[in-house]
């Protein structure tokens, strides 16, 4: 499992994710930083990696939009708002644990929830 996080997620889950041994990068590192969301996505998916994200509205119009243009897609996993923004120890051991029940990754065009 391969982990690209949306700009809306500190980078800081990202380096525990990476200090857990899960590969995750974040839109932060990698200057992607006031990229629409379409191209967040398609980096995304170009990196092979699945999109974690709090938008939940706008992916699930993305997935959709991907799917019916046959677009490469690597799963969006929405990260709920009843997680605290500031937890990030606590949501990067949810995406540790995800990431470790889904060893194969997602599966293309999937929208899971954590």
């Amino acid at each position: 499992m391969k982990y690209y996080l949306d700009e809306g997620l500190s980078p800081r889950i990202a380096e525990i994710l990476r200090q857990a041994g899960i590969d995750a990068v974040s839109a932060h590192e990698v200057d992607m930083l006031e990229a629409s969301d379409f191209e967040q996505l398609e980096y995304a998916s170009s990196q092979k990696r699945c999109f974690v994200t709090r938008n939940r509205n706008d992916f699930i119009r993305l997935t959709v939009l991907f799917f019916n243009e046959s677009r490469p897609h690597f799963g969006v996993l929405i990260v709920p708002h009843s997680y605290p923004g500031d937890r990030f120890s606590f949501i990067a051991e949810t995406l540790k644990n995800y990431a470790l029940s889904h060893k194969e990754g997602t599966v293309s065009y999937s929208i899971d929830f954590l």
